[in-house]
């Protein structure tokens, strides 16, 4: 059953709601569900969207499209890979670690990027699992499905709240909870909720052990940070600001987000701005590009330009070469790469301290 109030503002988000096992919304809840054979124990489940709205899961879905790659590598982290029958925007070859890339190779590429409409609402799919409906609500996505034309096709439309609300978020990201719920969440939808458990555990482990390590520094005495997102452009930087993801993985880990005054989650700045704020350390941010050799030749296309760059080389952290090389995806996509980040990042700003 869904109670909706038109597309364009509800940006409906898998993560708030747990009607089965009286979740808390604080990332321990775990569905009776998890390691069952019956797949109606620990149903119903409701998850809610930003505005409220509901959807109800009365048995886990078996057969699930997720709209790109961090949906996909979500479920395939909770075991939830088979139920997977296609997805869009598909990771390339080797971006996903290890075991996680052979499956994800394994499932149907619905589209290269957005999944044309007629060939998701005829996909067989009983859920479509939404990464960025923030970009939908702005047109920017294609010709989406309403939610008329998926409730007809039978699929019941959710999307990951730590990504699809962002840009709606009514004070700054500064921790990991959101994502920690989305994966709770999505954990009990399909059953999964034992390997949700684990997974944020895990993520609350390195992230503690980060704290408690880098803790006690000052604000005033934390290093500046700007990620410099390469693939958006160099014209005109794109800034992250404070309700995005990345600004909570660099405040976790310890620095200052350069851009922490911007409300919402992106923002075009000038390269005058950058150049105002002079940070300490600058991430460069270039998607995986699908083998170590061709990362290491993006990133130095990326510093390269910084250091070549009249507007930008006389940087702090360009003239003392203070980079990091630590991939998009994982600071900027909500998933549980976000607490590996955030002990990369505090690694390399307090050397000793982060072990």
């Amino acid at each position: 059953m869904r109670s909706r109030v038109g597309r364009a503002t509800t940006a409906a988000v898998l993560g708030g709601l747990l009607a089965a096992g009286c979740g808390s919304g604080n990332g321990e809840t775990e569905s009776p569900a998890a390691g069952k054979g019956d797949s109606t124990r620990g149903y119903p489940v409701t998850v809610t969207d930003c505005t409220g709205a509901e959807t109800t899961f009365t048995s886990a879905p078996k057969n699930i499209v997720t709209s790109n790659a961090s949906s996909l590598e979500l479920l395939l982290r909770l075991g939830a890979g088979d139920k997977v029958i296609g997805t869009g925007f598909p990771p390339g070859k080797g971006t996903l670690p290890g075991e996680l890339d052979a499956r994800a190779q394994q499932v149907k590429v619905l589209g290269e990027t957005v999944i044309p409409k007629e060939r998701l609402l005829a996909s067989g799919a009983d859920l479509y699992l939404d990464t960025f409906a923030s970009m939908n609500m702005g047109g920017g996505m294609g010709d989406a499905p309403t939610e008329e034309e998926f409730e007809a096709a039978g699929i019941k439309h959710t999307f990951l709240k730590s990504t699809a609300c962002a840009a709606t978020s009514k004070s700054p990201v500064t921790d990991l909870s959101a994502v920690e719920d989305d994966i709770t969440s999505l954990g009990a939808v399909t059953g999964t909720s034992a390997k949700a458990k684990e997974l944020v555990d895990g993520m609350r482990e390195k992230v503690d052990a980060v704290r408690k390590a880098v803790g006690k520094a000052p604000e005033s005495e934390r290093p500046t940070y700007f990620f410099f997102d390469y693939d958006a452009g160099t014209k005109q930087p794109m800034a992250v600001c404070n309700r995005q993801v990345a600004h909570a993985v660099i405040t976790l880990a310890g620095a200052r987000n350069a851009f922490a005054d911007c409300d919402g989650d992106y923002r075009q700045v000038g390269w005058e701005d950058v150049i105002a704020r002079n940070p300490d350390w600058i991430q460069l941010g270039v998607r995986d590009r699908g083998s170590e050799a061709a990362n290491d030749e993006a990133f130095d296309e990326a510093q390269e330009w910084l250091e070549s760059n009249s507007a930008t080389q006389g940087l702090k952290a360009v003239k003392e070469g203070h980079f990091l090389r630590i991939g998009s995806e994982r600071t900027t996509i909500a998933g549980v790469t976000n607490a590996d980040t955030v002990e990369e990042i505090a690694k390399t700003l307090y050397p000793g301290k982060v072990g």
